[in-house]
């Protein structure tokens, strides 16, 4: 059987990632109905339906979802063929993505040590909501925030991440906060991403909450947990994302570490054939490193 063309391969990984004729038409730069036609050549070409149509649009068929498996290692491994090919100087890239809050609160601070470890492996990090693909070989490690449930992919998740309350010490002095029932009376900081919202948290510790409202509400962490280093009330957040401003001293948990929710809100998620990669082998060693770290100087309330 001969080899599909390639532009048909890459249609049917879009289209079979997005769901969508139309999305994957503007994330090639064709024409849905290019798309459409490299779709019905690549099927006619293989003998076999890789798709049906639903409610929802476009579902794999179990033949298109085995092919989809098997094309995905294929061309990453094209891409970084490709790479290592045009790549004189012989620098090690490591391509990261990275949800925006993870990679300006966590990874950001930590570069330098990073480099000093890695000085011959040029971090390249992009940060998004959204899950990327490894369809292209681009990226070699996304740091996705959520539930863990992605398939078809290793999934590492960062153990010992801790939701809780955080403020500034200088809030801290100007509002005397002993019990989770003084926070009712504060200023309290309202943030969508952490898995464990201020209902849940006042709910284990039996304070009923129910007509408490926000004094600030943010769909990032990065902004909650400014906003509660800039004195301005306490949020509820990682203490593993909060873990640079704890060094610092700009902000503290409120209370001790029994009042701490753990969760497992951060995955290295990467292709199972990443994992042989050195620059992967010693970037996922790098995070544990960096994670013991914080795990050994976790702070408590005063």
């Amino acid at each position: 059987m001969r080899i599909p063309p390639l532009k048909a391969i890459l249609a049917f990984e879009s289209v079979a990632r997005t769901g969508s004729v139309n999305r994957a038409a503007e994330e090639l730069g064709l024409t849905a109905s290019a798309v459409s036609h490299q779709i019905g050549n690549l099927e006619s070409i293989i003998g076999r339906d890789l798709f049906v149509r639903s409610g929802r649009g476009l579902v794999l068929t179990p033949t298109g979802k085995r092919y989809l498996s098997d094309v995905t290692g294929s061309l990453a491994d094209l891409s970084r063929a490709t790479e290592r090919a045009s790549n004189v100087k012989g620098v090690e890239i490591l391509r990261v993505h990275s949800s925006p809050s993870f990679g300006l609160m966590w990874l950001l601070p930590r570069l330098a040590s990073f480099q000093e470890a890695n000085g011959d492996i040029q971090l390249n990090l992009a940060c998004s909501y959204e899950n990327v693909s490894f369809s292209n070989g681009y990226y070699d490690v996304d740091i996705r925030h959520g539930y863990g449930n992605w398939t078809n992919l290793e999934i590492k998740t960062l153990r010992g991440e801790f939701i809780a309350p955080l403020a500034s010490p200088r809030y801290l002095e100007q509002h005397a906060v002993s019990t989770p029932d003084d926070l009712l009376k504060c200023r309290l900081i309202f943030s969508e991403t952490p898995l464990v919202q201020w209902n849940q948290w006042f709910g284990r510790t039996g304070v009923s909450a129910a007509h408490k409202t926000f004094d600030f509400s943010y769909d990032r962490s990065y902004m909650s947990l400014e906003t509660a280093a800039m004195g301005l009330g306490i949020a509820l957040e990682s203490l593993m994302l909060a873990s640079a401003r704890i060094r610092e001293g700009a902000l503290v948990p409120v209370f001790d570490d029994s009042f701490a929710v753990e969760v497992g809100a951060h995955h290295l998620v990467y292709p199972a054939q990443n994992a042989d990669l050195p620059r992967v082998e010693r970037f996922l060693t790098w995070m544990e490193a960096e994670r013991a770290v914080d795990r050994g100087t976790r702070h408590t309330s005063p």
